[in-house]
């Protein structure tokens, strides 16, 4: 089977994924022959790398008429979205030939961006990384008949190049530690009540990401007084070494966040850091409460677990024992593989047929861009009083904003526009 595998780029989760179930796929000898297109000129190479170490064919920055030949030769295309502004204009700048077309969405669409109702029925398969998603109020919207072509696959990448999780000493300070993206798109925007909170003595929180936030972070550190308790490391290759040293892992993220399976906090359970989360729809997905993490909802509630975390090394160890069980097994590269697999099996007995995106996000930038917002609350007067919301997703430099949509669309006017009211909001 010719598996056509169409990204905005190959970075962070989805580079990983993708990469690993390359990987997986040339280990299994499934007969499954992957071609990415990746419409971004790499950034970091690590994963097109690696996917083409397995087999993998990767076409960077194909022109129309390539992208074209490549749908044309796929028995299955399988596109990975998330709302990106290469992935809108593939979509909706041209006709397609017709395919067999299977979307895995990589956000949840409970917040921003949002998943329009007629998206869902448009590819043979529409697949959800997180189960949350069957929450989101366009799935609800959905006839039954619609509902059965939905399905649910953990966008994991596995484990395979993590060692086995090791042994942590009882007597030892607590480690604390968060990895993933430091926008407050994601991690909560009140990050520093959280810390604050914390009655542990010496208690200090090591952020390990793209240092996006630090300067904010910083300041508002300084201010309160709490300088000695962030660490802000910036962006490592080393993930096994880092969690290695970590005992807690603070996921502590903005409660409309966009993600799903969350590679950085399953990767983190896997080598035995015990994750303490906050009560959103996908981390409840990923944590059972008092059996491989805790989930909490409040500042005051963190700083108790945090507590019994520091004071009860038995409870300590029976977590990280348990999460690092639960994740190996359950989302295992080869659990990602079979369940694709499953999907592709299901499509190739249906025809290819021509797939008009067009009809559902429009052929301008700026209607690719307003078709996964909320149109009756974005607007600048909304954006400033988003608070903790969805604000800091839409005013964002990249993840799908509208300053996203417009450094990529510099010739609408109407992006433009509203790129410039926005400014006020931030």
């Amino acid at each position: 089977m010719r598996l056509l595998h169409v990204t905005a780029h190959l970075g962070g989760g989805v580079g990983k994924v993708l990469s690993r179930l390359v990987e997986a796929s040339s280990r299994r000898a499934d007969g499954i022959e992957h071609t990415i297109a990746c419409l971004a000129m790499p950034e970091k190479t690590l994963f097109v790398d690696h996917a083409r170490a397995h087999g993998a064919r990767v076409v960077c920055a194909p022109d129309a008429r390539s992208l074209d030949t490549l749908v044309r030769e796929a028995d299955v295309v399988q596109l990975e979205w998330w709302h990106h502004p290469l992935v809108a204009r593939w979509m909706g700048a041209t006709a397609h030939p017709p395919m067999r077309l299977v979307v895995w969405s990589h956000v949840s669409g409970l917040g921003l961006p949002t998943f329009p109702s007629r998206f869902l029925t448009l590819p043979h398969r529409f697949l959800f990384s997180s189960t949350c998603s069957l929450d989101a109020p366009a799935v609800r919207q959905l006839s039954d008949e619609a509902r059965a072509r939905l399905g649910v696959v953990f966008s994991s990448g596995g484990f395979d190049d993590l060692p086995e999780a090791p042994r942590r000493g009882d007597d030892t300070p607590l480690r604390t530690g968060y990895v993933g993206t430091l926008n407050f798109a994601k991690l909560h925007p009140d990050l520093m009540d959280f810390v604050a909170a914390v009655r542990i003595p010496d208690f200090r929180l090591a952020l390990v990401g793209d240092p996006t936030t630090a300067d904010a972070l910083h300041t508002e550190a300084r201010a309160r007084g709490l300088t000695s308790r962030l660490d802000v490391r910036g962006f490592t290759h080393d993930i096994a070494g880092t969690l290695s040293h970590f005992d807690v892992l603070a996921y502590l993220l903005n409660p409309q966040h966009y993600g799903t399976a969350e590679n950085a906090l399953l990767e983190a359970m896997a080598m035995g850091v015990v994750p303490v989360v906050l009560d959103n729809p996908a981390e409840r997905q990923l944590v059972e409460h008092e059996r491989t993490g805790l989930i909490v909802r409040t500042p005051s509630e963190f700083a108790d677990a945090m507590d019994r975390l520091a004071t009860t090394p038995g409870l300590r160890a029976t977590l990280s024992a348990q999460a690092a069980a639960y994740v190996r097994k359950r989302f295992d590269i080869a659990v990602t593989a079979n369940a694709l697999h499953a999907h592709y099996a299901a499509v190739l007995d249906e025809d290819k047929r021509s797939i008009d995106f067009r009809s559902v996000f429009g052929t301008t930038p700026a209607q690719w861009f307003m078709a996964c917002q909320h149109p009756d609350t974005w607007t600048p007067d909304a954006l400033g009083r988003a608070g903790t919301g969805s604000a800091h997703a839409q005013l964002e430099a990249t993840k799908g904003s509208v300053f996203h949509y417009r450094d990529h669309f510099p010739e609408d006017a109407q992006l433009a526009g509203w790129a410039r009211q926005a400014e006020h909001a931030r």
